[in-house]
């Protein structure tokens, strides 16, 4: 039985060379011959996985096209005739409310449909402020209400209940935001 430290010296002259005996060169060869099947199979698996991930990421697109599509089609009750936006609508519900919190979630749910306008009609960023400075000056006409709505709702998201927002200042933002989707044709 060989000793551990013949084992060792054994790798270290296959490994940094020196004078090998037959058993050596011939356990070598085998060392080099696993090596390079080692090395193939990673290189398939290797191309495999790009494969997977190419074809992973072309169907998450997809998905996200399709969803895209599903969402934005607004859904009406059978009957109704009506041309308003029942997102606005829900809109207004909430701020016909007493309750200040719901006030909140009527102009943040405001910028949500702003932020939503804004992309279909193709203008780009992560973000309503994004959007609203990618938007030449002619473009709309509202565009500095447009900013100061949007103020309001940072507002409202960073200061949460600390923010002091009254039924008026409610009123008045829900008010431009009207404004700016009936100039966007939204509403």
């Amino acid at each position: 039985m060989p000793s551990l430290q013949n084992v060792f010296y054994f790798f270290y002259e296959v490994t940094h060379g020196g004078s090998p005996s037959i058993g050596q060169v011939s356990f070598g060869a085998w060392l080099a011959h696993l090596w390079l099947w080692i090395v193939g199979v990673g290189y398939v698996l290797s191309f495999l996985g790009l494969i997977a991930i190419v074809y992973i990421t072309m169907r998450i697109f997809d998905l996200r096209h399709r969803e895209e599509i599903y969402y934005s089609t607004l859904i009406t009750a059978e009957g109704s005739t009506s041309d308003v936006n029942p997102r606005w609508q829900h809109i207004e519900s909430l701020l016909g409310d007493a309750n200040p919190s719901h006030w909140r979630e009527a102009i943040i749910e405001a910028d949500i449909m702003l932020d939503d306008t804004l992309g279909r009609l193709g203008y780009v960023g992560d973000g309503v402020g994004e959007k609203l400075k990618s938007i030449a000056p002619g473009e709309l006409h509202l565009l500095q209400d447009a900013w100061d709505v949007h103020k309001v709702r940072n507002q409202i998201a960073h200061e949460g209940s600390a923010f002091d927002l009254s039924e008026s200042l409610a009123q008045r933002t829900i008010a431009r935001y009207r404004a700016i989707f009936q100039e966007l044709k939204a509403i």
